[in-house]
C-alpha cells in the first residue's frame, strides 16, 4: 500500500475493495463481509455508515486499488460527504490521550521556522485563494463543454470507438481470447497526426474577473425537496446541499427516479447507495439493475481518478465491477458507455523490437504487426478531454519556434553570464517552447536565474507555483540579489543586469490565481495570458484538467518551463504530466547538477535513489526519536514541537511542522492535532472545535491545501490568516474544509519547507510507506529534521522497495503522432 497521495476522506479510503457485495449489504467489521441478501432490518445509508466509518478510521491515507488491491485515494481533504456519513455515523476518530510532557527528552531535535502565517486582520485587497481556485476550476469545467460541443467525430489516436458499446466488449474479448488477432478487431487505419489548433488558445474567454465570486448554491426548496427524499430512503440529510449542488431542480425526481445517483454525492459508497435504493424501491431493487451497474461503474472510474488514472484498463474495470456485487460487468460498462457517461479507447501499444524486425522481416513483419497488441481503456469524459486538450497545447508548444525576443547573440551572453546547468537551462529556453528542468530544493536558483536573465532581454517573464506557500518561498528567491547573474562584461548594452532589489523584476503567482485572472498578467484581447515565459514550479503537482487550461491558455510563440523533483509525491488529481513528459522525451531536460547540501541534503538525496544510509549530523540536523507505541509517537512529538526543538535548536514552535501518513488512526493527523491544541493553545473550541490562534489547514476545494491560523468567528463565519491573506470560512463550510494544521500528511506539506519537520511514523504505519511519500516528508525540512521512529525495518525496506504506484494516463499516447521524440 502507498501512501501517494493523501485521500479525500476515510469514507472513500476503502472503497474499492476485493470482497464481492450484492446491493445494500453494510460492512461489518470484518472487511469483505459479504451476504447473500439484504439484512433484515434493511438498513439504509445512515445507519450502515456508522459501520462504514468506524472501519474506515486507519492509520494511512491509502484504500484498496481499483482491483482489489491498493488503491491511492487522493484529494487532500475530506470532501464534504465524508463529514455528512460520519456525523451521521456518530463516528469519531480515535484521539489517544497525549501524556503528560516531561522535560526529560534525551533527543534533542531542532527546526527553523516555515509556514508561519500573517495576522490577517484587515481586508485583502485581492481576491482571495479560493476564489482563485473555484474560478479556474469554473474555466476548466467552461472549456469542456465547448469541446463536447464542438466534438463532431471521435477522437482521434485511440480515441472513442465507433459502434455500439457491445461491439465493443465483443471485439474486446475476441482479442483476449486469441479468437481474432487485434489487427482484424481494430482494423481503422492508423489515425493521421492532428496538428494542434492555435485557435483554440485564442478563443475569447469569459472575463475571470467577473467568474472570481463563489458560485449560488441550490435554491432552498430544492435543498429541502431533496431532504425529504433523502430522509424516506433513511439517507443523513446533512447530504442534502451537496445532492441538489450535483442534480440541479430536478434533484428530488432523479433520486426517485434512479437512486443509485446519490453514488455521485463525495464519500458515499456502494453499500449505502444500496441501503438508500431499496429502501426507496423496496422490491424492485435487485443486484442486477441497470441503474446501479451504470453508477457502480462511474463511481469506480471516479475512485481511480482519485488514485490519480485518467482511465482504467477495461479488463481491470469488469472484474472489480464482479468484485463489488456487479452480476453482469460487461452489460454495466456498455450501458455506461451508450448512456455516454463514459468513454471508451483503443490505443496500440507499442512494441520497438517487433517494429524494428518488421523493416527486415518481410512476410514474418507483416504478422508481426497484425498481431500488434492493443489495449482498450475506459475513462470518464471530463478527464478524456482534458487529456487531448494538454496532449494539443503541449504538442503547439513543442512544435513551433518561440518568439524571438532578444538575439541568439543576447540569449548566449546570457548563458555564458550563468553557471552550469542554468546556462544550459538558459540555451535550451532561447531556442524551443516546451523545456522540463529537473532537481531539488537547491535547483531553483536556476530558473531565478533564468527569469531575471528573461526579463533582461526584454520578456514578460512569469513563474507560477500550485499554492501560496511555493509562491512566497520562491519570490524570497526572486527578491535575493546575489540570484541576479552578472555579466562578465558590465559594459555590454545587450544584456542589463539590474543592480541590487530593482522593483520591477519577474514575479511569482499562484496558478489558481493566474488562470482565474486574479494574479499575473491578465489576459490579451485573444484570451490569451499576456506573457512569453512561464516556469511552473512543483510541476509534478500540476494534473490534467488545470494543465489542459494553462496550455490552452499559453500565446503562440511563449516559452513554457515546467520544473520540479520528479522524486517527490505526484499530484492530487488525476494525471502524471511531469513524469509522462519525462518519459516521452518530447523536449529537452535539463537536469540541474546542484546538489542539496549539509546533512539534510545528503540524507533526502540518497532517499531518491533508493538508499536509506546513515549521515554525520553535528549541529543536529537529523535526530532519531524510537518509540514503541501509537501513544507514546504522540507523547514523543508533543514534547518535540513544544518543548525539545526550541529548546535545544531554538526554532520557534510556531515555525516546526509535524507530518504523518494519514488522518486517522493512532497517531494520525486528527490525534495528533488534538494533543498539540490541548498543549499549545488550549481552549474550548468555541467555533467548530476551533479557537483564535489555532493553527489550521483550510482546503478551498477538494485537494488544495492552505496552512493558516484562526483569527477570530462572527457570525459571517471563521476568520482565517492563510499566507498573508484573511479567509471567511462561512459556517457551514467549516467542518468539510477546515482542519487543525500543526500536523498535515505529507501531501498537505508538499509545496511548503519549514526549518524544523518532525516526521511520525508509528508502527500501524508501516504498510503504508513508500520512497516517494519518505522522500516528500523529509524533503521538507529546511534546518532539522525529527523522525518519531516506530516502524523498525519497514523504513529502509519502504525506501529501497516501495517505489511511486503506477497511474494508468493516455498523455504519452496523444503526444506520439503529434511531436518527434528530442534527439
Amino acid at each position: 500500500m502507498s501512501t501517494e497521495p493523501e485521500p479525500a476522506s476515510e469514507d472513500t479510503a476503502d472503497a474499492v475493495d476485493a470482497g464481492p457485495e450484492t446491493p445494500g449489504t453494510a460492512k461489518g467489521a470484518e472487511p469483505g463481509a459479504a451476504g447473500d441478501e439484504a439484512p433484515a432490518d434493511g438498513r439504509a445509508p445512515g445507519a450502515e455508515a456508522a459501520a462504514a466509518a468506524s472501519e474506515a478510521e486507519q492509520p494511512t491515507d491509502d484504500g484498496t486499488d481499483i482491483d482489489g488491491t491498493d488503491i491511492d485515494d487522493t484529494a487532500g481533504d475530506e470532501a464534504a460527504g465524508e463529514a455528512a456519513v460520519d456525523r451521521a455515523a456518530g463516528a469519531a476518530a480515535a484521539r489517544p490521550r497525549a501524556g503528560e510532557t516531561d522535560d526529560a527528552g534525551d533527543e534533542t531535535p531542532a527546526g527553523q521556522p516555515g509556514g508561519a502565517s500573517a495576522d490577517g486582520d484587515g481586508a485583502a485587497a485581492q481576491v482571495s485563494e479560493a476564489e482563485a481556485e473555484l474560478a479556474a476550476q469554473r474555466l476548466v469545467r467552461e472549456r469542456i463543454e465547448r469541446r463536447k460541443a464542438e466534438k463532431q467525430v471521435p477522437i482521434d489516436a485511440g480515441g472513442k470507438l465507433s459502434g455500439t458499446a457491445a461491439d465493443l466488449l465483443a471485439a474486446v474479448r475476441a482479442v483476449e481470447s486469441g479468437e481474432k488477432p487485434a489487427a482484424t478487431v481494430f482494423d481503422a487505419p492508423e489515425p493521421a497526426p492532428r496538428r494542434p489548433a492555435p485557435e483554440q488558445v485564442r478563443r475569447s474567454r469569459p472575463a475571470p474577473a467577473e467568474a472570481a465570486p463563489g458560485p449560488t448554491g441550490p435554491a432552498p426548496e430544492t435543498v429541502q425537496s431533496v431532504r425529504r427524499v433523502l430522509a424516506e430512503g433513511g439517507a443523513p440529510e446533512t447530504l442534502a446541499p451537496q445532492t441538489a449542488a450535483l442534480l440541479g431542480e430536478g434533484a428530488e425526481e432523479a433520486l426517485r427516479a434512479d437512486p443509485w445517483q446519490l453514488l455521485r454525492v463525495g464519500g458515499v459508497r456502494p453499500e449505502q447507495a444500496d441501503g438508500f435504493a431499496r429502501a426507496l424501491l423496496g422490491a424492485e431493487c435487485g443486484p442486477d439493475d441497470e441503474r446501479r451497474g451504470r453508477a457502480v461503474t462511474v463511481w469506480l472510474l471516479e475512485q481511480a481518478a482519485l488514485a490519480g488514472h485518467t482511465a482504467l484498463e477495461l479488463p481491470r474495470l469488469t472484474a472489480t465491477l464482479a468484485q463489488r456485487g456487479v452480476p453482469d460487468p460487461d452489460a454495466a460498462v456498455q450501458s455506461t458507455l451508450a448512456e455516454g457517461e463514459a468513454l471508451a479507447f483503443q490505443d496500440a501499444l507499442e512494441e520497438t523490437g517487433a517494429r524494428q524486425d518488421d523493416t527486415t522481416g518481410g512476410a514474418e513483419g507483416t504478422d508481426e504487426d497484425e498481431e500488434r497488441p492493443v489495449r482498450v481503456l475506459v475513462g470518464l469524459e471530463r478527464y478524456a478531454l482534458a487529456e487531448e486538450s494538454l496532449a494539443d497545447g503541449l504538442a503547439r508548444l513543442a512544435n513551433s519556434a518561440p518568439k524571438q525576443d532578444g538575439s541568439a547573440a543576447d540569449w548566449e551572453r546570457a548563458a555564458t553570464s550563468a553557471q552550469g546547468s542554468a546556462a544550459d537551462l538558459i540555451r535550451a529556453v532561447a531556442d524551443h517552447g516546451l523545456v522540463l528542468h529537473t532537481g531539488g530544493e537547491s535547483s531553483l536558483a536556476e530558473p531565478v536565474t533564468l527569469l531575471h536573465a528573461a526579463h533582461a532581454l526584454g520578456l514578460r517573464a512569469w513563474a507560477a507555483a500550485p499554492g501560496p506557500l511555493g509562491r512566497d518561498r520562491f519570490a524570497a528567491l526572486l527578491g535575493d540579489p546575489s540570484s541576479v547573474p552578472q555579466s562578465p562584461d558590465l559594459t555590454t548594452p545587450d544584456v542589463p543586469v539590474p543592480a541590487g532589489p530593482v522593483p520591477d523584476v519577474p514575479a511569482v503567482v499562484t496558478l489558481a490565481g493566474l488562470l482565474a485572472g486574479a494574479e499575473g498578467p491578465g489576459r490579451d484581447a485573444d484570451g490569451a495570458l499576456d506573457l512569453d515565459l512561464l516556469v511552473v514550479l512543483d510541476a509534478p503537482q500540476l494534473d490534467v484538467e488545470a494543465g489542459a487550461l494553462l496550455a490552452e491558455s499559453l500565446p503562440d510563440g511563449a516559452r513554457l518551463v515546467l520544473a520540479g523533483d520528479p522524486a517527490v509525491l505526484g499530484s492530487v488529481g488525476p494525471g502524471r504530466i511531469f513524469a509522462d513528459l519525462l518519459a516521452a522525451r518530447v523536449c529537452p531536460q535539463i537536469a540541474s547538477r546542484r546538489p542539496d547540501p549539509g546533512p539534510l541534503g545528503e540524507l533526502v538525496s540518497g532517499i531518491g535513489i533508493g538508499e536509506l544510509g546513515q549521515v554525520e549530523a553535528p549541529g543536529k540536523e537529523v535526530v532519531i526519536v524510537p518509540v514503541r507505541d501509537a501513544g507514546e509517537a504522540v507523547h514523543r512529538t508533543v514534547q518535540l514541537v513544544a518543548d525539545s526543538v526550541p529548546r535545544a535548536i531554538g526554532v520557534p514552535t510556531e515555525e516546526t511542522q509535524v507530518i504523518t501518513p494519514g488522518h486517522g488512526g493512532a497517531a494520525g493527523t486528527r490525534a495528533l492535532n488534538a494533543a498539540l491544541k490541548e498543549r499549545l493553545n488550549p481552549g474550548p473550541g468555541r467555533f467548530g472545535g476551533f479557537d483564535p490562534g489555532d493553527r489550521v489547514a483550510y482546503s478551498p476545494v477538494p485537494g488544495r491545501t492552505l496552512p493558516g491560523r484562526v483569527v477570530k468567528a462572527d457570525a459571517d463565519g471563521l476568520h482565517l490568516s492563510c499566507a498573508g491573506e484573511a479567509v471567511v470560512v462561512p459556517k457551514e463550510r467549516v467542518e468539510q474544509s477546515v482542519r487543525h494544521g500543526w500536523a498535515l500528511t505529507a501531501h498537505q506539506a508538499v509545496g511548503g519547507r519549514w526549518p524544523a519537520v518532525v516526521v511520525v511514523l508509528p508502527g500501524d504505519a508501516a504498510q503504508g510507506l513508500s520512497r516517494p511519500w519518505i522522500y516528500t516528508a523529509f524533503g521538507r525540512a529546511a534546518r532539522h529534521l525529527s523522525v518519531v521512529h516506530g516502524v523498525e525495518q519497514a523504513l529502509p525496506r519502504a525506501v529501497a522497495e516501495v517505489p511511486a504506484k503506477p497511474r494508468t494516463t493516455r498523455l504519452p499516447v496523444l503526444l506520439a503522432p503529434q511531436v518527434p521524440v528530442a534527439g
